[in-house]
């Protein structure tokens, strides 16, 4: 079969894409997670608890999807980091998905009893789902950012030598605090627009104000360390971006600062990291102001920004090695075939405008304010 596009091409589409699932589920499971992370702080009783919660009990399942996506893209386009990452980061991982089981069941439970005690178990369950898997998130991207402590044998092997609480180093909690504190922003920004005027929407907006001042310090410091702090790989001599998927083919080294070669080599790429800031400042202008589209657009804009500011500082790397750069895993070494990376975006030009549409139709039909006097008028509610 004749593939219109050539192999080049396709793994950077597929980069892209794989980018733009994690940028999906950042939008629109961020501020579930969000919302959840900030519910013991904007609530205060049963009532405004439910609130909080009714404003993300419609569609969190649907948000989640592109969480599904994004591991299936990977384990589909990208085996070799999929192999690599879900196994070396195998104890994070299991936190994460322990932390997100939690979700359904206090979604589902919460309400099956009136006593304050069973109530507030299932609050703080719906905490831990929101707040350890934004934590988590960010510090993997740290990890990533670091060099994640594996190699490759010559039968293409991975073995991991780091350990779990070795993920934890000052660099990745900086960006963990970061990843959670954008999406507490996130969070608070939709509860502006899908709770009713109040102290839950009172309390959503200071605390919304407070993230994205935070946002902007963290993601400067963040930046600040990759420039300084040494952090970065470069690929040695020339790259074969046609040439079979083969690890072991790759020439790289450690090289301090190469993370920011990208931008100096292509100016374009600067929007990313001033959307980062700038749509932060847009949501602590809309917060506190009032305007809510504008705050939550503000706190989506930033959220592209800063991860499409990882992705571009990183290319062509998708996982570098910290004890041997040279079973890194980049574009060019590490995606599935040429005709199976065609057949996937065929599959995914279909099907993906469908989701798109389904998921717009979703949140049209589930519009609405949460109230307190919906609560007591309405039984399909937590």
């Amino acid at each position: 079969m004749e593939i219109p596009l050539d192999y080049p091409t396709l793994r950077v589409i597929w980069w892209a894409l794989m980018g733009i699932l994690l940028i999906g589920f950042a939008l629109t499971d961020g501020f579930d997670l969000g919302v959840a992370a900030l519910l013991p702080f904007v609530a205060r009783d049963d009532n405004e608890r439910r609130m909080a919660i009714n404003a993300i009990a419609p569609t969190w399942e649907g948000n989640q999807v592109w969480f599904i996506l994004g591991g299936g893209a990977i384990f589909a386009a990208w085996p070799f980091v999929y192999a690599v990452s879900f196994s070396g980061f195998y104890m994070a991982m299991f936190l994460v998905l322990a932390a997100l089981i939690l979700r359904p069941v206090g979604f589902k439970y919460r309400s099956k009893r009136s006593a304050a005690a069973w109530r507030g178990a299932w609050d703080w369950a719906l905490f831990i789902g929101g707040s350890v898997p934004a934590l988590v998130f960010g510090v993997a991207v740290g990890n990533v950012l670091l060099g994640v402590p594996f190699r490759l044998d010559g039968d293409l092997r991975a073995t991991y030598e780091g350990a779990f609480l070795g993920l934890f180093s000052p660099f990745s909690l900086l960006c963990g605090v970061l990843s959670a504190t954008m999406l507490v922003m996130h969070g608070a920004a939709w509860l502006t627009i899908k709770v009713e005027n109040g102290a839950v929407r009172d309390r959503a907006r200071r605390i919304g104000s407070v993230a994205a001042l935070l946002v902007i310090v963290l993601f400067a410091a963040g930046y600040a360390y990759v420039a300084y702090g040494g952090l970065g790989y470069r690929l040695e001599g020339v790259a074969a971006p046609a040439g079979p998927s083969n690890p072991l083919r790759t020439a790289a080294t450690a090289a301090p600062g190469a993370w920011l070669a990208n931008f100096n080599a292509y100016p374009w790429m600067m929007a990313a990291p001033i959307l980062g800031f700038a749509g932060a400042l847009m949501a602590l202008a809309g917060i506190r102001a009032g305007r809510e589209w504008p705050a939550f657009g503000g706190s989506s804009l930033s959220a592209l920004g800063i991860i499409a500011t990882v992705g571009l500082s990183m290319f062509p790397f998708i996982l570098p090695s910290s004890v041997d750069p040279r079973s890194s895993l980049t574009v060019w070494n590490a995606s599935s075939s040429h005709t199976t990376l065609f057949i996937m975006l065929a599959v995914t030009v279909v099907f993906l405008p469908i989701v798109l549409l389904y998921t717009a139709w979703a949140f049209k039909v589930m519009w609405g304010r949460s109230t307190i006097k919906a609560l007591s008028t309405d039984p399909d509610l937590y």
